[in-house]
């Protein structure tokens, strides 16, 4: 069985829900597969276990002489992919020439060229700005170009933020586990539970959510929010004094945790701002919530449109808080079984297209044409 190497750019106590299903579990059944975690807490290199490796950051340009000078032969990796760390790239490019492996570039989530988009459409762009990315872009270009293969999350992706790799290239999408689906709790209450989770930062603009609800009619909702930013979350909930008594706001310990919020909706939030860095992959938080068979109200825009269907599996509304104030009424309105209906329609699509065991076996036959 072939090796393969999967440097990533998290560290080791971080919630792995890509790498742990596709890279530890499903992907196993084709390569053997070993992996590198950073760590700025660490001063040595670490054996997690036979497969998982732990590398203190400084290493991150040196990557490949850390790993051979705690026994790690280089020689018997077929391929090496890296994920989203330019530096670590170079590094691992510049080393292909003393070995034979195929190198291949992960990019997750462009956050860098996406905010510059964003600052542009807003005129917050100065000439400098421009400038510096666009060298910054094209240096990045040509070290990406100069690898074996690219792996975006999403063909928008590529094609809105990296038009000019032309390597061979295949998408590899977040998923769902098949077999890590967990059960919708359906509760004695009348209301509709409402439940966001994930960061809350000004890009994302989630006070046109919550102005949102503040503008809905129907009295029978709550809605609850976990981040890791849970100060910035009640300042947004403070400027809407009528939300007071609606909103509670979590800090999730672990998935685990999250997973069971999630469970106890009726309904996940999955709305953004309808920009690239958005609508060109389906977010996280909504692979999480159909997961649990928590069906979605989500930014009607070009990407999610072509996964789900308005009112089947999914509800659509613009990125406006009328809009968005009109989609929650009318949810609100369904009976508990429409809404599980439309929950469960959810699930059994992304099973059927965003299943990690898919993705894997997908994954799989791409390299071994290489």
């Amino acid at each position: 069985m072939k090796k393969l190497l999967y440097v990533t750019d998290q560290g080791e106590y971080v919630d792995h829900g890509f790498i742990l299903p596709l890279f530890e579990k499903y992907l196993k059944n084709y390569f053997e597969i070993d992996i590198v975690y950073f760590t700025e807490y660490k001063s040595d290199f670490e054996r997690k276990d036979e497969h998982r490796f732990v590398v203190p950051s400084r290493y991150k340009k040196s990557l490949f002489n850390e790993l051979k000078s705690n026994d790690i032969d280089i020689d018997q990796y077929s391929f090496v992919i890296v994920r989203n760390d330019m530096a670590i790239l170079k590094h691992v490019l510049e080393q292909k020439v003393y070995h034979n492996y195929k190198l291949g570039f992960r990019l997750s989530f462009p956050k860098r060229r996406a905010k510059l988009k964003l600052d542009i459409a807003r005129n917050k762009a100065t000439f400098l700005d421009k400038l510096a990315a666009k060298f910054k872009n094209s240096s990045e270009v040509k070290v990406i170009n100069q690898c074996d293969f690219f792996i975006p999350t999403s063909l928008g992706m590529h094609q809105e933020f990296f038009p000019d790799i032309n390597i061979t290239t295949f998408y590899c999408p977040a998923g769902i586990d098949p077999e890590k689906l967990h059960e919708n709790i359906q509760h004695q209450s009348d209301e509709t539970r409402f439940f966001y989770a994930g960061t809350l930062d000004q890009l994302r603009q989630f006070e046109v959510v919550l102005e949102g609800f503040s503008k809905v009619q129907n009295d029978l909702w709550s809605l609850t929010i976990s981040t890791q930013d849970p100060l910035y979350a009640n300042e947004l909930v403070n400027t809407f004094p009528s939300l007071k008594d609606k909103v509670e706001i979590h800090n999730a310990a672990n998935k685990d945790e999250l997973l069971e919020f999630i469970a106890n909706a009726d309904v996940g939030v999955a709305l953004v701002p309808d920009i690239p860095v958005y609508n060109t992959s389906i977010p996280v938080k909504t692979l999480d919530y159909y997961s649990s068979a928590v069906p979605t109200l989500m930014t009607n825009s070009a990407h999610a449109n072509k996964t789900f269907e308005d009112n089947t599996d999914a509800w659509f509304c613009k990125f406006d808080t009328n809009d968005i104030a009109k989609k929650v009424e009318s949810i609100i309105a369904l009976s508990k079984k429409g809404k599980a209906t439309v929950g469960q329609n959810g699930q059994n699509k992304l099973l059927e297209l965003k299943n990690y065991k898919t993705i894997a076996e997908n994954l799989a036959k791409e390299l071994e044409s290489l």
